[in-house]
């Protein structure tokens, strides 16, 4: 069976699923049903931290029925990717109904080489996990845009940056909140064996940067062998194909807008630069800064004074409500995802309160550590087990705070460094986000797909990623094994073995 075959079948047999809203309204149900099967069972684990036994909970019970009449709304309203979407869509929405994004698809991207088209979506998609939700609500869309004006197919162009953005989220070049994050993690679980082992935020850097080179790489691959030839070519019914030449009063409105950005550009540079920089956090750091965290709410904001700025030098923009009717327009297609999203977000409520996921968790560890493998085989178990696991928790920080307890413990006593540990757990981590309907930001994945193909399901999406997934999977954990043999430093003062 040839690999097109494969994923043909892939997506009819997803395709077979009902409506995603349908989907997850059934999950819901099904997940309330196997709690109170769970909890008749008895069903359990003994976290690694406590030590406290977690059981399974009945959310058919007295107690399960008052959190979801007490927490139903503020599930929804509380859901990460529901109110970052809609603001970083109303900031796009007046740049693409002023005109700006297609003029600078016209003065930019269509003057671009079309080999390294794919390539250069790739590679920004990695690098916007700097920015944490960005790459979802910005850049996947973008990307599409890109795709059709430069004649090629959206799905591709959104394929190729959900690809960067997700799959290869635990790629870059520069140190982010998620390196912080599970690094603080990584040490206390170490502290378990070694008090004084610190793992610091830069421990996986040399590997990332590397990282960030082989995902972009393989994904251009990807995209342009595998995944565009099987979607064929695309006929254009969505109003965002541009022409190719630029007008004078478009060219001029681009000079005003790029004479903002230098200023938002210098704002931002002064608050972020001096050592009490009005962006930075209270503790002067970057990381975890106004800045890190208000990002989605900068971007929008600069999309929508330079949408501003560009329609009224354009004359794109007559009247005084055109900003607002930018902003409307945008919106009006984020219906359906807001409908979705509601019952998503109380899925993963439920799934939350039920205590399936932690348990599962724990247990497939447990079994991992009991096989008793050798260090390379231990770490590429472990990044298939991460992997697998993945398709059923999404948050990284949640999941290591339960593996890091059990996995760093026990591959320090083997003599396998917690950076070691900790970047096989981020390589499985990363590369089955793309695949997995449970990951918050695959109804956005969805929605934007839609735009541009109203027959596409949960299914197109699983096999237009499957390719993805498979080859960042295998790429990066031989990338881990090449860089085992040479026994190369993971990151500053952070090697794959210790000295025992």
């Amino acid at each position: 069976m040839s690999l097109n075959t494969l994923l043909q079948r892939i997506e009819l047999a997803g395709n077979k699923l009902p409506n995603p809203t349908i989907l997850f309204m059934t999950l819901c149900l099904f997940i309330l049903l196997l709690s109170a099967l769970s909890s008749w069972l008895g069903l359990s684990a003994v976290h690694p931290i406590s030590g406290d036994t977690i059981n399974s909970v009945n959310l058919l019970s007295k107690e399960g029925l008052h959190l979801i009449l007490t927490k139903t709304v503020t599930n929804f309203t509380h859901f990460a990717p529901v109110g970052s979407v809609l603001v970083a869509i109303m900031g796009i929405g007046v740049a693409e109904h002023s005109g700006l994004i297609a003029a600078v698809l016209k003065a930019t991207v269509l003057k671009a080489p079309k080999q390294l088209l794919s390539f250069f979506v790739v590679l920004t998609s990695v690098l916007s996990s700097l920015a944490m939700d960005t790459g979802y609500v910005v850049l996947i869309p973008l990307a599409a845009l890109v795709f059709v004006s430069a004649g090629r197919h959206p799905l591709a162009g959104i394929a190729a940056a959900f690809a960067g953005v997700s799959g290869g989220f635990s790629a870059n070049i520069l140190i982010g909140p998620v390196d912080a994050i599970l690094a603080g993690i990584s040490t206390e679980a170490a502290a378990l064996i070694q008090a004084d082992y610190e793992v610091n935020a830069a421990g996986n850097y040399y590997f990332l940067i590397i990282s960030t080179v082989v995902i972009s790489l393989v994904g251009t691959w990807v995209t342009e062998k595998i995944v565009e030839p099987r979607l064929g070519s695309y006929t254009a019914n969505h109003d965002s194909s541009v022409s190719d030449t630029l007008l004078a009063q478009e060219k001029a409105a681009l000079r005003a807008v790029g004479i903002f950005s230098l200023v938002v550009i210098g704002l931002l540079f002064w608050g972020l630069l001096p050592e009490h920089g009005l962006l930075r956090g209270a503790d002067n750091t970057i990381l975890r800064s106004p800045f890190i965290k208000g990002i989605v709410i900068i971007i929008a904001s600069y999309a929508a004074v330079a949408g501003y700025i560009y329609g009224k030098v354009s004359g794109s923009f007559s009247h005084k409500d055109d900003m607002v009717k930018g902003m409307e327009a945008s919106m009006v297609t984020m219906a359906g995802y807001l409908v979705l999203m509601f019952f998503a977000a109380q899925f993963v409520s439920y799934f939350s309160w039920s205590q399936l996921g932690a348990i599962a968790a724990i247990n497939g560890a447990g079994l991992l550590k009991s096989l008793s493998l050798g260090a390379p085989t231990l770490l590429v178990s472990f990044i298939v087990m991460a992997a697998m696991i993945n398709l059923l928790i999404g948050s990284a920080s949640a999941k290591w705070a339960l593996f890091a307890p059990i996995f760093v413990p026990m591959f320090l006593l083997l003599g396998i460094s917690p950076e070691a540990t900790q970047m096989a757990f981020r390589i499985g981590d990363s590369t089955t986000n793309i695949i997995t309907p449970l990951m918050p930001y695959f109804g956005v994945v969805v929605a934007f797909v839609q735009r541009y193909d109203k027959e596409a399901g949960i299914g197109t999406i699983i096999a237009t990623m499957l390719p993805y997934s498979l080859a960042f999977l295998l790429s990066w954990s031989l990338l881990l094994l090449v860089w085992i043999v040479m026994d190369w430093p993971l990151g500053p003062g952070a090697g794959i073995y210790i000295a025992q």
